[in-house]
Order: C-alpha cells, then structure tokens, then sequence
C-alpha cells in the first residue's frame, strides 16, 4: 500500500505540473542540465510535442499491426547466426531496409517483444516494422535524450541500423 501511495502521489503531481505547464527547468532539473533545448519549454508544451508526433506516425496502430502480422520466416535462425558468425552480413539504415534479412533479433523496449528475429524478412517499406522503425528514428531525432532502446539497432548520427544478410 506504501508503493501504491507514492505512486498515485507522484502521479498528482505530475498532472499539477502538466496543467500549470510547468517550466521544464523546475519539473525535471537533471535532464534540462544534460539537454538545455528544453529549458524554455513547459511540460504540457513538451507532451503535446511528443503526443503529435506519436500521431503523425500512428504508433499505436503500427505497434498493435506489427505483433499481429504474419511473419514468414526467409531462412532458419540458426543459418543467419552462421551468416552473421562468418561476417555475411551488411550494416544496412532502416531507409533501405525493405526486403532485407534480419541476421540479429530486433527487440524494441518497451515492451520489450521481439520485433523480429534472425533470419526474418523486414517487409515492406510501408509495412508495419518498417513503419514503426522509421517513426522511432523520427522521434529520436525530434526529442534528444527521450531515445529509444531497441536491441539489435545500432544508431550512428541519428540514422537507425540492422544488421542483415548479405545479398547472394
């Protein structure tokens, strides 16, 4: 009951400090020192930002379409490790991605499911998991600092990429 009061107290003063737009400088201290581009913002101005993009990019329905699709399996999981293993593999940007082999398993956190694993077909361009992959690159370079943590992405200069089998 302890935790559940601290919670639900944390909560309430985060909706205070949500409806009075609070200056980010006063609700969050340490992260405005490590990212001072958000100095001047209020925390409602913030979430609305970030909210719209969420939007924009329809990350709730590209986040349910994503776990429900079929996915076909392009070779055995065990065949891309011993591609990747032998260095069979291309550093390719999520740009480029569409019809290519995963040689790593993509797990994005939250919720922490895989997205897709070794030896599966990242789709299409305009599918679900490239969709979702492009509108976490977009919101990692919008919001500095509220990055995502997507195992088997590698990040270089705000540009997202996977690790696939070499084309034959």
């Amino acid at each position: 009951k302890g935790r559940w009061n601290t919670m639900v107290t944390e909560l309430q003063q985060f909706k205070d400090a949500y409806d009075a737009n609070a200056e980010l400088w006063r609700v969050m201290p340490k992260f405005i020192a490590a990212f001072p581009a958000y100095e001047n913002l209020g925390l409602k101005d913030l979430c609305q930002s970030i909210h719209s993009v969420y939007r924009e990019y329809d990350v709730a329905r590209l986040t349910t379409q994503m776990y429900i699709s079929e996915m076909v399996p392009a070779m055995r999981p065990t065949d891309a490790y011993a591609k990747f293993v032998h260095s069979e593999v291309d550093r390719v940007p999520i740009d480029e991605l569409e019809g290519r082999v995963s040689a790593v398993l993509l797990t994005p956190y939250p919720p922490g499911i895989p997205l897709l694993m070794p030896g599966e077909n990242a789709g299409a361009a305009d599918g679900p998991i490239l969709g979702y992959l492009k509108a976490l690159q977009a919101f990692d370079r919008d919001f500095p600092g509220f990055g995502h943590d997507t195992h088997g992405v590698e990040i270089r200069d705000g540009t997202y990429y996977v690790l696939c089998i070499k084309k034959a």
